[in-house]
């Protein structure tokens, strides 16, 4: 397993997000993003999760909620890849993947756009 200390990947992780276009900052919403070590142990490979409402399907009754969570897994990211920047590349696709989740966009449209 590659070794990187979770000071790095939370840089990565930061690194990643400021990539993202500030036209889609902007609308992004009650949304937070965490790195987190390990998934839940029934998906262990998981390597980043969108827990939320997106967007797309909020209402007048969307008021008041908690964030939206966006978690990065370091384990398994560092388990899969080889190189640390595989691990870069890795968390750029990951981290706007679950971004793309909190605009509403689905697993089969992102794969389709090579996000996947």
């Amino acid at each position: 397993m590659l070794e990187m200390t979770r000071d790095t990947f939370e840089e990565l992780v930061a690194q990643a997000l400021d990539t993202i276009p500030p036209e889609l900052t902007r609308v992004m919403d009650n949304v937070a993003v965490f790195v987190e070590d390990e998934p839940d142990p029934s998906d262990p490979e998981l390597l980043g999760l969108y827990e939320g409402t997106p967007l797309t399907e909020r209402g007048e009754w969307y008021a008041g909620v908690l964030p939206d969570r966006i978690s990065v897994y370091m384990g398994p990211t560092l388990r899969y890849c080889e190189t640390e920047e595989d691990v870069i590349h890795e968390v750029a696709v990951t981290v706007v993947h679950e971004i793309a989740h909190h605009f509403g966009i689905d697993d089969e449209r992102l794969h389709e756009l090579g996000w996947g």
